[in-house]
């Protein structure tokens, strides 16, 4: 378990969360929403995340059953982290957004970033 900081681009938005396995958590997700974001998460637990800085400057985007939910700092646009379908105790972070995270060189040290297969995800059959 590692505590780690994140924050939007901006700096407007700031949060610590525990990563039960670090960076070495981070994935992508081919759901219609992740492929067009683009950006590998890390698995915090949900229970630990805090936001720091910004709260107020957080916008919120769900779609479907409402479960996921996707936050974005209003200033600069950047998805920050959201809120788990598949498991709500758990919660992406944008990799690129934690300290110490940068997607280009994570294969150099993890390998390869998986994907997981959310265009069939068991919720929606």
């Amino acid at each position: 378990m590692v505590t780690l900081t994140a924050s939007c681009h901006c700096g407007a938005v700031a949060l610590t969360a525990d990563f039960p396995q670090g960076l070495a958590s981070a994935a992508r997700c081919d759901c219609s929403f992740c492929r067009r974001r683009g950006a590998a998460a890390a698995t915090a637990l949900s229970s630990s995340l805090k936001i720091q800085k910004g709260a107020e400057n957080l916008s919120l985007y769900t779609w479907g059953t409402g479960t996921a939910k996707h936050y974005f700092c209003k200033t600069c646009g950047i998805y920050t982290h959201h809120q788990r379908r598949s498991d709500p105790n758990e919660c992406g972070v944008n990799l690129g957004c934690i300290d110490g995270g940068n997607p280009r060189i994570h294969a150099q040290i993890y390998g390869e970033i998986p994907w997981h297969d959310g265009v069939n995800h068991p919720s929606d059959q």
